[in-house]
C-alpha cells in the first residue's frame, strides 16, 4: 500500500513523486509509468538526435480526427511514452509567456495562487538560469534544470545581425530576458539544454526513494462508494492499493489523464454510458476544452548560400553550434486589436466590448528563423542539398478553437479519440493570415528580407504567393500546412474538472497535476508552466494532506 501513487512519469508527475519525496521521506510514494526508462536510448541525450524519436517506441504516435478547418486531414500529435514524458522529446524551448495570461487564469477561476506573481517562486525554483547577473526578482539560480540562451553557450551563427535587422522592421526592440513576464520583443532564444545535453526530468529531480515501476498503464482509479480514490487498477497486472487518508495524483497528460478519469466512470453520463461505464461522478467537463498551438513553416531560398549561411552547406561548422538549435531569436507579436475584434464579433455574433481580454495587449504570436529547412519533406517540398534554405515560423498563442478528447473503446490499452478542432474561429483563421502575410512583406519586401532570401520554396500545387495574395489563397497555404506545435492542455480544465487545489471535483483523494488542467491558452512552450504547476502542486498537497 501506498501513501501517494502518482499515474503517470512524464514532466510533472516526475516533480510531484521528487519533491513529495524529498520533503517527506517516510512517504510510500510509488510512481507508474506506462512506457520504458528512456535512459539508455542513444537518440534521447543530443539535441540533433532528437527527431529520431518521433514514431518511436517512445513515442505515443497519436493522430488526430480529421480536420475540418485543415482541409480534412488528420494531424500527427507527438505525446512521449515514456518516464520523463515531454522532456524526452522537446525541443527544449524554455519560455514562462506572458503575465497577462496566468492573471486571466487566476480571475476566470477566482484563486490567485495561478496568478504570474504567485506561480513566480515556482518558476524561480526550477530553474538555474544562465545569466548570473539576471534579475533576481525574475529568476533563480539553484534550481534543478539549467537554461541556456544562444549568447550565454556561445553560438555565433553568421545571419544573427542580418536577421536581428530583419526583426526589428517590425517596430520591435531586443531584450536581453525571453522570461520576465513581459514577453513582446526580439529575445535570445532560451532552451533546457545543459552544454548542448537534454536534460530528463528524472536526471535532475532524483526518484531515488521513489517506487518507480515502468511499462506499467494504468485502467482506471478505483473509488469506494463515497467517491473517495483507494487504488489504481492496472492492466492486466492487479490493483495498487491506496492507504487511507492516502492522494492518488493523475499526471497521465492532456490526452490520457482525461480518458483515465473516464475510464474510471467520471466524465459525461451519456458518453460513459455508450462505453457501458458505470458513472461514478457525472462530470461533463472531462475531455472537454481541448487546445493547443498550432504552428506553420516556410521554406526560403538564401540569396548567398556560399557565404556559408545555414545548416547543410560544408563549412556551416561554427563552434558550439551543437549547444542548441540552430536558432538566434524568439519574438513575440501582438496583433492590433480593430482587426482582432472584427475576427471576435463574427465569431460571437455580437458586439464585443473594447474590454475583452483577447482585445488587450496580449501575446498572440510567437515568430521564429530556423538556420536549416527542416520538415520541408513533410510539406512535399525537396530543397536542394548545400545548405541554401532556411526556415521561418510562427505560432498561433492564443486561439479560440476548442476540442476534445473521447473514449474510442473501454481500454486504456486504446488511444482515445482525440479532436482539436484546429482552426475552427474567425479569430484563429485571423491571426494565422495575419502573421502569413506579415512573413512574406517581412522577406521579400523589405531591404533587410531581400539581402537574406531570394524567393519562397513554394509546395507543389500552390501558387507563389506575394505581398498581395489574397485571404483565399493564404488560407489554403495555411489549411494545407498548419501542423500541431504538441502543446495539448485543457482537458482537465481547473474550474469544471479541478478546483483551485487541484482536486477532481466530486472525488475525495484524487488529483490531476499536468498540462490538463491548464484552462486556457498560454503563450509559451508548456514545460516551464508545468514544471510551475507541479511545483506549486507539491506545497498544496504537503499543506492540504501531510502537514497539520
Amino acid at each position: 500500500m501506498a501513501d501517494i501513487i502518482v499515474v503517470g512519469g512524464g514532466l510533472a508527475g516526475t516533480v510531484v513523486a521528487s519533491r513529495l519525496h524529498q520533503r517527506l521521506p517516510d512517504l510510500d510514494i510509488v510512481l507508474i509509468e506506462a512506457g520504458p526508462d528512456p535512459s539508455d536510448n542513444p537518440n534521447v541525450t543530443n539535441f540533433a538526435d532528437g527527431a529520431k524519436l518521433h514514431f518511436s517506441e517512445l513515442d505515443s504516435k497519436f493522430m488526430t480526427m480529421p480536420q475540418e478547418g485543415l482541409d480534412g486531414k488528420s494531424k500527427y500529435n507527438c505525446a512521449a511514452k515514456a518516464l520523463g514524458g515531454g522532456t524526452v522529446i522537446n525541443y527544449g524551448g524554455w519560455t514562462r509567456g506572458d503575465v497577462q495570461d496566468y492573471d486571466e487564469w487566476a480571475r476566470n477561476v477566482k484563486d490567485q495562487r495561478w496568478s504570474y506573481n504567485s506561480l513566480l517562486p515556482y518558476f524561480k525554483r526550477c530553474e538555474t538560469h544562465h545569466d548570473p547577473n539576471a534579475d533576481p526578482e525574475q529568476h533563480g539560480f539553484d534550481g534543478p534544470v539549467h537554461t541556456t540562451s544562444v549568447t550565454s553557450s556561445g553560438r555565433e551563427y553568421p545571419l544573427r545581425e542580418s536577421v536581428l535587422k530583419l526583426w526589428k522592421t517590425q517596430g520591435l526592440e531586443y531584450k536581453s530576458d525571453l522570461n520576465d513576464g513581459s514577453p513582446q520583443s526580439i529575445s535570445d532564444l532560451v532552451e533546457s539544454w545543459h552544454d548542448g545535453k537534454r536534460q530528463l526530468t528524472q536526471s535532475v529531480y532524483s526518484l531515488d526513494g521513489v517506487i518507480v515501476r515502468t511499462s506499467t498503464t494504468a485502467q482506471r482509479i478505483i473509488l469506494d462508494d463515497n467517491n473517495t480514490a483507494t487504488g489504481v487498477e492496472l492492466l492486466n497486472s492487479g490493483i495498487l492499493h491506496l492507504k487511507p487518508g492516502g492522494q492518488i495524483i493523475l499526471s497521465a497528460g492532456a490526452y490520457r489523464t482525461p480518458q483515465l478519469l473516464m475510464l474510471s466512470g467520471i466524465g459525461d453520463q451519456a458518453h460513459l454510458a455508450s462505453h457501458g461505464i458505470p458513472v461514478q461522478v457525472d462530470l461533463p467537463g472531462v475531455g472537454q476544452n481541448l487546445h493547443d498551438h498550432l504552428v506553420c513553416y516556410r521554406y526560403w531560398k538564401l540569396r548567398h548560400p556560399e557565404r556559408d549561411l545555414a545548416l547543410g552547406f560544408p563549412l556551416f561548422s561554427g563552434e558550439n553550434y551543437d549547444k542548441g538549435g540552430p536558432a538566434d531569436f524568439l519574438v513575440r507579436t501582438t496583433i492590433p486589436s480593430p482587426e482582432l475584434k472584427d475576427a471576435l464579433e463574427k465569431d460571437v455574433g455580437d458586439t464585443v466590448p473594447d474590454t475583452h481580454a483577447l482585445l488587450q495587449d496580449r501575446t498572440h504570436l510567437e515568430h521564429g528563423l530556423l538556420y536549416a529547412g527542416f520538415g520541408a519533406e513533410s510539406l512535399g517540398l525537396t530543397i536542394p542539398a548545400g545548405g541554401n534554405c532556411i526556415t521561418s515560423f510562427f505560432m498561433s498563442c492564443l486561439p479560440t478553437s476548442r476540442g476534445s478528447v473521447m473514449l474510442s473503446t473501454p481500454s486504456a490499452a486504446d488511444a482515445p479519440i482525440i479532436d482539436p478542432n484546429y482552426r475552427n474561429s474567425d479569430i484563429d483563421a485571423h491571426v494565422l493570415r495575419h502573421a502569413f502575410r506579415g512573413h512574406t512583406s517581412l522577406f521579400l519586401d523589405t531591404p533587410e528580407g531581400r539581402e537574406i532570401v531570394e524567393e519562397e520554396f513554394t509546395p507543389p500545387g500552390y501558387p507563389v504567393l506575394g505581398v498581395d495574395a489574397s485571404d483565399e489563397q493564404i488560407d489554403a497555404r495555411i489549411r494545407f500546412g498548419a501542423q500541431s506545435c504538441f502543446h495539448p492542455a485543457g482537458t482537465t480544465a481547473m474550474g469544471s474538472v479541478v478546483d483551485g487545489s487541484l482536486k477532481v471535483h466530486g472525488t475525495e483523494g484524487l488529483r490531476v497535476v499536468d498540462a490538463s488542467v491548464i484552462p486556457e491558452p498560454l503563450a509559451a512552450h508548456l514545460q516551464v508552466p508545468i514544471y510551475a504547476i507541479a511545483e506549486q502542486a507539491v506545497d498544496i498537497i504537503l499543506e492540504e494532506c501531510f502537514w497539520p
